[in-house]
């Protein structure tokens, strides 16, 4: 089912995973004020020029897209939480490390950036 919101995702959502997803959404706007709520793939998302954050509820675990893969040492940091594609899970049962996460969409806003605007573009 599409979603027009974060909101009218986060109402689909069990509390336990809403109340995951609403702090993560804290996070991530207040580390990235210029960020943009969106909707992507079905998703709630972040956008700032193009959509470079992903996180959504499944039945174990949340789940955050895409992969990280400009910052080794936090690539590294994040090994636990990587499946085989290099997207993050997050598992229920265990605490939510919103700084890490936190860490994960500064990253991924960044590498989201560059890649919009490579050192030798003339703006």
């Amino acid at each position: 089912m599409p979603f027009a919101t974060h909101e009218a995702y986060l109402e689909s959502v069990s509390p336990q995973a809403r109340q995951r997803l609403e702090a993560i959404r804290a996070q991530v706007e207040a580390l990235l004020p210029s960020a943009t709520r969106c909707i992507g793939y079905s998703m709630p998302a972040y956008r700032d020029g193009r959509i470079f954050f992903y996180f959504a509820s499944f039945k174990n675990h949340i789940g955050i897209y895409p992969p990280l893969t400009e910052d080794a040492a936090l690539v590294q940091e994040l090994e636990p939480y990587r499946g085989p594609k290099g997207n993050l899970s997050f598992p229920y049962n265990e605490p939510l490390p919103l700084d890490l996460i936190g860490r994960v969409a500064v990253a991924l806003h960044r590498q989201y950036a560059s890649a919009n605007n490579p050192p030798n573009k003339k703006q």
